[in-house]
């Protein structure tokens, strides 16, 4: 007779039963509705928080099944973000200190970069010249007012899926942010810069039309328009230097570069890319601002990835007492160890009753086989 024993393989985990994938629905579906009534006569959320409170109101939603605490654990960990984002709105608005911004600089910069292929005009100045049509509203415009929109809100997105996915990735994630926006705030204050649109009132340029948000009236979206007009007078207005706009667009692409196929590199750089044009053709940034941007993403990377390889030596470091072993030289020759103990004797055990045990096990005989990883045991006759 021969009995075979073999381990069951471990059940799948279930995915969502039935009544929660239709409960999950339903709430999506009743958020969706909402943001699309608000958008329509509110307008779209442009600020970070307004952006914020629809984004846990989705998280709600998308795990409706979920006890609050896990909600509230939501609030809890993007409470400290939700400050930092009060605290940087309103700080930008006093970055200027009632100095004169600079512009002349930027100007001429743009200028000795893209003057030789643009009639000697800065960038924003010729693509207006060659699209701008202040009678009627284009595709590109409605294009350029969407990218544009996409700033407040993909950034944002971007973080909350990551809370949802793997919060250690988004403890990264906002780690680098938290950095991009606090250097480029610094900068609001030890160097007011002037955009495009600012220079062309004050005839360093000349007509330049400020257009991020035209595209909108497409849709009838007036109030949408509005909102963000109003944002832009409270929020300061020679905050050009970098631009944050397009940091922020590069950042949430290279972020996620190390976990995409290389074949959607090209796609995702689209974005940044598209923010670009859109700041630079809307007159809210020149060329400069961008590249000074794309450069501050890259010392983010560099100094909060240093100072993460720094914390976790010194972690270590603490967990291992600070110090390396010292060496006391060889045991006593009492203390039983593996080498000095007799051939006889069972591991783990010491003392006279060690050689006797060994001796039971050698009359015992040797000890039964025990199944190989397969699990499986033959019993025959």
């Amino acid at each position: 007779m021969h009995a075979t024993v073999t381990d069951t393989p471990p059940a799948t985990p279930p995915g969502p039963s039935a009544p929660d994938s239709r409960r999950r629905f339903v709430a999506m579906s009743i958020w969706a509705v909402a943001f699309v009534a608000c958008w329509l006569l509110i307008g779209l959320p442009t600020d970070p928080l307004y952006a914020f409170a629809w984004l846990w109101a989705a998280t709600i939603a998308w795990r409706s099944d979920r006890p609050w605490r896990t909600h509230l654990g939501f609030a809890r960990d993007w409470l400290p973000v939700v400050v930092l984002l009060a605290l940087y709105n309103l700080s930008r608005g006093f970055a200027d200190n009632g100095a004169t911004p600079h512009a002349y600089e930027l100007i001429a910069a743009d200028r000795w970069m893209f003057g030789w292929l643009m009639d000697g005009q800065v960038p924003t100045i010729w693509l207006q010249r060659y699209l701008y049509d202040p009678d009627g509203i284009h595709w590109w415009d409605v294009l350029v007012s969407w990218v544009y929109f996409s700033h407040f809100v993909v950034t944002l997105t971007a973080a909350v899926v990551l809370w949802l996915r793997d919060r250690g990735r988004w403890a990264a994630f906002m780690r680098r942010w938290g950095f991009l926006c606090a250097a480029g705030l610094v900068t609001y204050f030890a160097y007011p810069a002037a955009p495009p649109w600012w220079a062309a009132q004050y005839g360093m340029l000349s007509d330049v039309a400020r257009i991020s948000t035209r595209g909108w009236r497409e849709f009838g979206m007036h109030g949408a328009g509005n909102l963000l007009n109003a944002g832009q007078i409270a929020s300061n207005p020679v905050a050009a230097m970098p631009s944050l706009h397009t940091a922020w667009a590069l950042f949430v692409v290279v972020f996620f570069l190390g976990v995409t196929r290389r074949r959607w590199w090209p796609l995702l750089l689209c974005y940044p890319l598209a923010m670009t044009f859109t700041l630079v053709y809307a007159g809210e940034h020149y060329v400069i601002d961008v590249l000074v941007g794309w450069a501050y993403v890259g010392l983010t990377f560099l100094v909060v990835g240093l100072a993460e390889r720094w914390w976790a030596a010194r972690k270590a470091r603490r967990r291992s007492g600070g110090a390396e072993p010292v060496d006391t030289g060889p045991e006593p020759a009492s203390a039983a160890t593996p080498e000095s103990a007799p051939a006889d004797a069972v591991p783990g055990q010491t003392g006279p009753g060690s050689a006797a045990v060994g001796a039971e096990q050698k009359v015992a005989g040797p000890a039964p086989e025990t199944p190989g990883p397969d699990r499986t045991v033959s019993l025959g006759r």
